[in-house]
């Protein structure tokens, strides 16, 4: 398939028709993907559960607010170039190169080790476009590097959670969303935390505890 050519009829001032066409073919993508993410934030926000609910819930709101202010103002850059910004749930699922968020309801850790995966994608692909734009539209360079100050530091909230105390992460190996929610340390430290309290009561009673008991 030969590649679309989003080449305006006209273009900012300094900037040649062609170069304009390049710059748009970028954005338009970067504008899917923060659509994408705005929806994936609320997605997330409205399906965490355990203990961690509420921590994790309140923080995901500003960050989807955030990010469909960042997703306005690349339609508007779009738009400013002589394009046409394509803000359709169609546009976004026939031209994305990436897969549907895979969990659904879920421990709100487990939810946070598949985002980091999401916003690991997205900042890279946001890097690449600041390093195409540097030379032929530094006013797009600059607003795609704003948006990663802001991406990369929500980024770091989300990976304050899945942190060990020497400096690791625990989904560090995952390269799929279900392999790092599995990896989120909320799941093994919980399950290592009731493993400790059947241990504990059945010292304490001097009666062992078995599975089957409890479940009739």
């Amino acid at each position: 398939m030969s590649p679309v050519d989003y080449t305006p009829g006209y273009t900012v001032p300094g900037l040649t028709p062609k170069d304009g066409g390049r710059v748009i073919g970028l954005l338009r993508l970067r504008l899917h993907a923060l659509n994408d993410l705005a929806l994936t934030l609320k997605h997330i926000h409205w399906n965490v559960v355990g203990p961690h609910f509420i921590a994790v819930h309140e923080m995901l709101d500003p960050q989807a607010a955030a990010v469909r202010e960042m997703a306005d103002a690349t339609a508007e850059r779009i738009s400013t170039l002589g394009g046409e910004p394509q803000g359709t749930p169609g546009a976004l699922v026939a031209e994305r190169t990436w897969a549907d968020y895979s969990i659904g309801r879920a421990d709100a850790i487990a939810h946070l080790g598949a985002l980091d995966l999401v916003y690991t994608g997205i900042i890279e692909d946001h890097r690449h476009v600041a390093s195409e734009t540097s030379s032929a539209d530094p006013v797009t360079e600059d607003l795609v590097i704003e948006q990663l100050r802001s991406l990369e530091k929500f980024q770091w909230f989300v990976r304050a959670h899945l942190e060990t105390n020497s400096g690791s992460l625990t989904t560090a190996a995952a390269t799929a969303e279900k392999q790092a929610a599995a990896s989120a340390p909320a799941r093994k430290s919980a399950a290592k935390k009731a493993t400790g309290s059947r241990a504990d009561s059945s010292k304490r009673t001097g009666k062992k505890t078995t599975t089957a008991k409890r479940a009739r």
